[in-house]
C-alpha cells in the first residue's frame, strides 16, 4: 500500500541527478543525457522537481517557462514504480509552479502510445491541440496538449 508519509517532493539538485545518472536510461528510460539535464538544472527559466519514496528517487519532472507559457520538459517515473501515482504528484506541483510564475498556460508533448500519461494529463484538464508526426525516433507521433491556467 502507498504511504504518503514516505513521499518527499522537492527542488531537484545536481546531487539528485548524480545519484540517478548511472541508471538514467535503465530505470527511467529518459532520452536526455546527463549533460543536457545538468544544464537544465541551472537554467533560470527551468524548474525541476524530484520525488523520493522511502529515500529512493522514484520520479522527477520539470518545466521551462518562456514569457507566460510553461512547457513540461519531462515527467519520468522509475520503471518499477509506475502506475502508483508518483507522476500525478509531480504534475500537480509543476502546475502550481507555473501558476506562481504567472503563466497563462502549460504545454507538453507526449508519445501517442503513452496512454497512461495521456490519461493523466486529460484528468488534469489538458486538451489535445496538435500532432507532430513521427516525432519520436522518426516513428511515433507526439500529441501536443495544453492546459489553460
Amino acid at each position: 500500500m502507498f504511504d504518503l508519509t514516505k513521499l518527499e517532493i522537492y527542488t531537484m539538485h545536481v546531487s539528485d541527478l548524480n545519484e540517478i545518472k548511472e541508471n538514467l536510461f535503465q530505470d527511467f528510460d529518459d532520452f536526455w543525457n546527463y549533460e543536457i539535464f545538468k544544464e537544465e538544472l541551472v537554467n533560470n527559466n527551468s524548474s525541476y522537481l524530484v520525488a523520493r519514496y522511502n529515500g529512493e528517487v522514484v520520479c522527477y519532472g520539470g518545466i521551462k517557462v518562456v514569457f507566460d507559457v510553461a512547457d513540461i520538459m519531462n515527467i519520468v517515473t522509475r520503471k518499477d514504480k509506475r502506475n502508483i501515482g508518483f507522476g500525478k504528484f509531480i504534475l500537480n506541483e509543476l502546475i502550481d509552479i507555473a501558476r506562481e510564475k504567472d503563466c497563462t498556460s502549460i504545454t507538453l508533448e507526449v508519445n501517442e502510445n503513452n496512454k497512461c500519461a495521456i490519461h493523466l494529463y486529460e484528468k488534469f484538464g489538458f486538451e489535445q491541440v496538435g500532432l507532430r508526426k513521427k516525432y519520436y525516433d522518426g516513428t511515433h507521433s507526439a500529441i501536443l496538449m495544453t492546459l489553460k491556467l
